[in-house]
């Protein structure tokens, strides 16, 4: 059942940014929500903190739930259940065809674009005792963790090393509790596609030795072919266990809006985000991709109109037939 994130009367509270309290909040909602997903991995740690800090900003109740991830996020914002939620493009142009998993046939066209988030890096991890280095190395039947059922890494990862020839059983779970598996060794790897630092990752790092393991320039080019995906490195200070930048790839990942809450609304909510990217970075530093040049990143949805009127006032020139 769709909830009523748009009616009535929100009261602007007393405190919250001056600018916000100052707008018209005609139809603003009285509380909202934004979808992330398990608790261990980027989406949730940075979903939840721009989730507290609109709230704090606008004076509305608010903040993360936990959910499978994208593809279920697109599934929440189109129907309303959730006002907002995280997504990645490739999940996200495959629920705008109808293909998404969780409702087969359904077109969710009223999840729109807000705003640019980071690029989502494919990366594995295994114990360093293992002896498993690089991808050659994964022995067949291996017990490999995708993350929560529908995530990004579990559409996409499982192609991936198929494509590359691994021969693999398939694990599925919450990013923090299959880091616990493969430290309790029921696990051999744990095939990531979260912002960077994974928090899983750094925390397996303080408590045992890890290696994260790169693509080789071969295997980059091959996924590159097959699937859409680009180039990336992961920086040698991004977790301990680097000592040189790790060869990946990425898929780029936007918030989301439901296409019906308030242009007004929107665009306060926008702005709380956009407008202070070292608080963002301070709840996460893959943040450091949260700002206003990469709205151009987003070729697949159309953008909330609140939203595309922030950017295009702060330097973005999205035409109007990618505006909802």
């Amino acid at each position: 059942m769709k909830r009523a994130f748009i009616a009535g009367m929100a009261v602007a509270f007393a405190f919250g940014s001056t600018a916000a309290v100052a707008q018209d909040r005609t139809g603003w909602p009285e509380s909202f929500t934004v979808g992330t997903a398990s608790q261990g991995g980027t989406f949730f740690a940075y979903g939840s903190g721009w989730a507290n800090l609109v709230a704090e900003e606008l004076g509305i109740s608010g903040g993360g739930e936990v959910t499978g991830g994208p593809m279920q996020n697109m599934a929440l914002v189109h129907t309303g259940e959730a006002a907002f939620g995280m997504t990645t493009m490739g999940p996200a142009a495959e629920s705008l065809a109808g293909t998404n998993p969780i409702a087969p046939g359904v077109q969710m066209t009223n999840a729109c674009a807000m705003f640019p988030m980071y690029q989502t890096p494919f990366s594995i991890t295994a114990l360093s005792s293992s002896g498993i280095s690089s991808v050659a190395d994964i022995p067949e039947g291996a017990k490999i963790g995708f993350g929560p059922a529908g995530s990004t890494s579990d559409t996409y990862f499982p192609r991936m090393l198929e494509e590359l020839g691994v021969k693999f059983e398939r694990r599925n779970g919450g990013w923090a509790d299959l880091g616990g598996q493969l430290q309790d060794g029921l696990l051999d790897v744990i095939a990531f596609a979260a912002g960077v630092p994974v928090p899983a990752v750094s925390q397996l790092e303080v408590q045992t030795k890890v290696n994260i393991i790169e693509f080789t320039e071969a295997e980059q080019k091959q996924i590159m072919d097959a699937f859409p995906v680009s180039e990336f490195n992961i920086a040698a200070d991004t977790y301990t266990t680097l000592t040189a930048p790790a060869r990946s790839v990425s898929m780029w990942n936007f918030a989301i809006a439901n296409c019906d809450l308030p242009e007004s609304f929107v665009y306060a909510a926008t702005d709380v985000v956009m407008s202070d990217n070292a608080r963002m970075v301070s709840i996460h530093r893959a943040a450091r991709s949260t700002v206003p040049e990469n709205w151009d990143k987003n070729k697949v949805m159309k953008w909330h109109p609140g939203a595309a009127k922030w950017f295009n006032e702060h330097g973005a020139s999205i035409p109007a037939d990618m505006i909802h």
